[in-house]
């Protein structure tokens, strides 16, 4: 396979970089993985980058001018000792509306097996990122709200603004199973508020396509929103997360005035963005602008091995777009290959 079409900036610097000489002397390229971790959540909100992560049963935060360095992590939260979300922390999102801080986070009161997780949410009492946080409860994300206990596993919830309100997306289970062999599928929903889902959950997308299928179980998860102009895209994982099929497709909304309620608004695509001889289970994505804000950047995990299991790195890879105003993300970029800093970040 080849690196890259830019390999003329490439080959010679990986092959100097082989020869001995640390490729921290060359402060204009970075390599990936960037560091350790699974489903990477990266905002930036003013000239910060705010990396959202959990770590030892608990949410953690860093802040930095730098895309390709993390910064310092504090934990903003931690698991209570009882009650259902003291175990199974998953993949958190930190979110700033209104002036405070959200994070959406997935957890459970026991796991293995994972029956157990639902989505919790969290609010800053300040502007600042590192203040305190209130637990705001478990969101209702099962089919009657009117009936709390018939609550529906849900794990990977996103927020996004459009057309003047706010939906939650998210993947979960069509009805409680006692095993978490489940398919897993997307829902969408409007929010009355940052903390609270208003009428009812929509069912976004299933498994069904023969790329998003095929394996010991049916998947759709980690869905993320893209946006171009008045173009917008969930980006999401499908096919197992332990496997190195995993891999990302893509919905997008007809246009700008349709309602994202409605199922048949969205047009699937994929794989979008997928794995190969030495990137192995890429997923579970974000997306920001360099420091600059000329270049658009996906932050993605991909796994360690090709050995089925969850040890995955962090990594990023700026990509463009198509004429017709669809994200191209390119291939995925082999370990140790030099790649050129965000435009407007120096070492």
């Amino acid at each position: 396979m080849k690196l890259l079409t830019v390999s003329i900036f490439i080959i010679p610097l990986f092959t100097f970089a082989q020869s001995g000489e640390k490729l921290q002397n060359q402060p204009e390229y970075f390599t990936n993985p960037v560091w350790n971790g699974a489903d990477p959540w990266m905002l930036k909100e003013g000239d910060f980058y705010y990396y959202c992560f959990s770590a030892n049963n608990a949410i953690q935060v860093s802040k930095s001018k730098r895309m390709t360095h993390q910064g310092e992590a504090k934990t903003i939260w931690k698991a209570p000792p009882t009650g259902w979300n003291r175990s199974c922390l998953w993949a958190p999102e930190i979110h700033f509306i209104g002036g405070r801080w959200y994070v959406y986070y997935a957890s459970g009161e026991s796991g293995p097996p994972y029956i157990h997780q639902r989505t919790g949410v969290l609010r800053s009492k300040t502007a600042n990122v590192f203040s305190e946080y209130e637990d705001l409860g478990m969101l209702y994300t099962g089919n009657d709200s009117s009936v709390p206990e018939s609550n529906i596993w849900a794990i990977d919830m996103t927020v996004f603004k459009h057309n003047g309100k706010l939906y939650a997306v998210w993947s979960g289970w069509k009805k409680q199973a006692d095993t978490d062999k489940t398919p897993q599928h997307l829902y969408i929903q409007e929010m009355k508020n940052q903390f609270t889902l208003k009428g009812k959950r929509v069912l976004l997308s299933s498994p069904e396509e023969s790329w998003e299928t095929g394996g010991p179980l049916n998947i759709n998860e980690g869905p993320e929103v893209l946006k171009n102009g008045d173009n917008v895209f969930i980006i999401y994982s499908c096919r197992e997360s332990w496997l190195p099929e995993y891999r990302q497709g893509m919905l997008q909304l007809k246009n700008a005035k349709a309602d994202p309620l409605e199922r048949e608004n969205w047009i699937k695509t994929g794989p979008v963005f997928e794995g190969n001889e030495k990137v192995f289970g890429v997923g579970h994505c974000s997306f920001v602008k360099s420091p600059d804000e000329k270049e658009d950047w996906i932050i993605y995990h991909s796994k360690k091995s090709t050995n089925p299991g969850w040890e995955r790195d962090v990594r990023m890879q700026p990509f463009s777009w198509k004429p017709d105003g669809t994200p191209d993300f390119g291939k995925a970029i082999p370990t140790g290959v030099p790649v050129k800093l965000p435009s407007g970040e120096t070492k």
